[in-house]
């Protein structure tokens, strides 16, 4: 099964990183993301092709700002978001 995702843009609210450490948040989303399509595959509802005009994610509660810690956080709340536990 192949699986295509595309985030056109990620909204984070309150979340304060800087701009040198965007690229590693946005790696570890990917790669954590990523992980959780490969190990767990999709929702049974989700796999039929399916496009979402926007996903509201769980909140969450990041505490510091290491951008690899945050990306798995958020990573994780989107694969609950597309309706995977």
């Amino acid at each position: 099964m192949n699986i295509n995702l595309h985030i056109e843009r990620l909204v984070l609210d309150g979340v304060n990183i800087a701009p040198g450490q965007r690229h590693l948040l946005q790696a570890s989303v990917t790669m954590e993301l990523t992980r959780l399509l490969m190990q767990n595959g999709l929702s049974p509802h989700l796999i039929e092709s399916l496009a979402l005009s926007h996903l509201s994610a769980s909140s969450l509660q990041m505490t510091g700002n290491n951008p690899t810690q945050m990306g798995q956080q958020i990573a994780q709340s989107v694969y609950r978001g597309i309706g995977h536990e």
